[in-house]
């Protein structure tokens, strides 16, 4: 079998979909050794990429030059940059289909490209056809143009959660047969670490020994605002002893988030980290009072199950994915309620063994969401849709080539 599997999320600056992609990829190839399973577009590829989507844009221009440059002007440039970067990737991609004479093409971001092979497309979530207003309007409008074309091709749908499972039935009219729910796992580092790496991750974040933590794009679904207009609320007494830690980048939207943050919040005690690399995750999230994660909305929520196999105890929203990954192993409130937030934060500061059990417990049933199990669901569903007997997999200590470097 010869699977073409899109991995330009993976190959930038990887956050939630591009973690994702990353760690099926591999799961898969340990599991199927005998398959040949492509991670589109390969190392040499993506490097080559990148240079053109750089040349693309303006880099001969002068500082002078730049600076000279309307707002418009700019915006015009990088939007023609993209637009050029994006038709070259598209008709290679498309040569790769044809010369590579793949069996099928999972595409793992959504909106699959149109190919004359068997498609398995990932769905995450449905923020941007349930919640449009959450979203850069040049998304939405890809996706409308796009994205029910591309699930009505589609021979099979994976999707992260039971949650999204009955909104895309709901929502998109896809039969119950053609969906199948494959939780995500969690990397293996992800494990409590030591006091030697937490001390080490303090003292170069400059952090103390007790914080709140946040991590993930900041981006109007994922509800930042509320627990930054929460934490600043504290009296000051207690914010003293525990400052909030924002870990991820500055996402779209997120204007009012970051208003509020360098007019208010980074004078009571938020501290901003900017992109946290993968590595440094475990030691950040082992050494954490308490995660938060208010989202309006998930798909799934990998934040909040990788600090429950740190060690750690998550305060998160009622979202329904969050609620059904999480198994009531966290701490649940409504992301409208500011108030519960607020006494939630007062009440992890103040009281170091109100969220002891959630620590105890987690990382027993993070340890359950496994890539390797993910990445079995995945081979069933790709035999299936090509009508083929289930090869014979390996177990986690076979070793196989990657084919990430082709």
């Amino acid at each position: 079998m010869r699977v073409l599997l899109n991995g330009a999320s993976a190959l930038r600056r990887r956050t939630g979909v591009g973690h994702s992609a990353w760690h099926l990829y591999h799961a898969l190839v340990r599991l199927a050794p005998r398959d040949h399973i492509w991670f589109y577009p390969g190392a040499w590829w993506h490097r080559r990429l990148a240079r053109f989507r750089q040349a693309a844009s303006f880099p001969q221009l002068s500082p002078t030059a730049s600076r000279q440059l309307s707002g418009p002007t700019r915006k015009w440039l990088r939007q023609w940059s993209w637009q050029l970067a994006r038709g070259f990737y598209a008709a290679h991609f498309h040569l790769a289909v044809r010369l590579g004479r793949f069996d099928l093409y999972h595409e793992p971001n959504l909106v699959p490209f149109a190919v004359p092979i068997p498609t398995v497309v990932t769905v995450h979530d449905l923020s941007v056809l349930l919640y449009p207003q959450w979203h850069p309007p040049e998304r939405v409008r890809r996706h409308e143009a796009a994205f029910a074309r591309g699930v009505a091709r589609a021979a099979h749908i994976l999707v992260d959660s039971e949650a999204v499972r009955q909104e895309a039935i709901r929502h998109l009219g896809v039969s119950p047969a053609s969906i199948t729910t494959v939780y995500c796992g969690i990397a293996e580092h992800f494990r409590p670490a030591s006091s030697e790496a937490i001390a080490a991750l303090r003292q170069r974040w400059h952090l103390p020994s007790r914080y709140l933590l946040y991590v993930g794009t900041i981006e109007p679904r994922k509800n930042v605002l509320t627990i930054l207009q929460a934490y600043c609320d504290l009296p000051p007494t207690v914010r003293e002893r525990c400052p909030l830690v924002l870990g991820g980048l500055w996402g779209w939207k997120s204007e009012p988030e970051r208003q509020f943050w360098e007019e208010i919040g980074q004078h009571r005690g938020v501290r901003y980290l900017g992109y946290v690399a993968d590595e440094d995750l475990p030691a950040l999230y082992s050494g954490a009072t308490a995660l938060l994660y208010p989202s309006y909305y998930e798909g799934f929520g990998l934040p909040p199950l990788e600090m429950m196999a740190c060690g750690g105890a998550a305060i998160i929203s009622t979202a329904a994915s969050l609620q059904e990954v999480a198994g009531g192993n966290a701490i649940t409130l409504d992301p409208h309620d500011l108030p519960a937030w607020r006494q939630a934060m007062e009440r992890a500061i103040r009281e170091p063994d109100w969220l002891e059990d959630y620590r105890r417990r987690g990382p027993h049933y993070a340890a359950a969401f496994r890539w390797d199990r993910a990445a079995k669901t995945v081979l069933e569903v790709y035999h299936r849709v090509l009508n083929r007997p289930l090869s014979k997999t390996i177990d986690d200590s076979t070793q196989s080539r990657s084919r990430y470097a082709a």
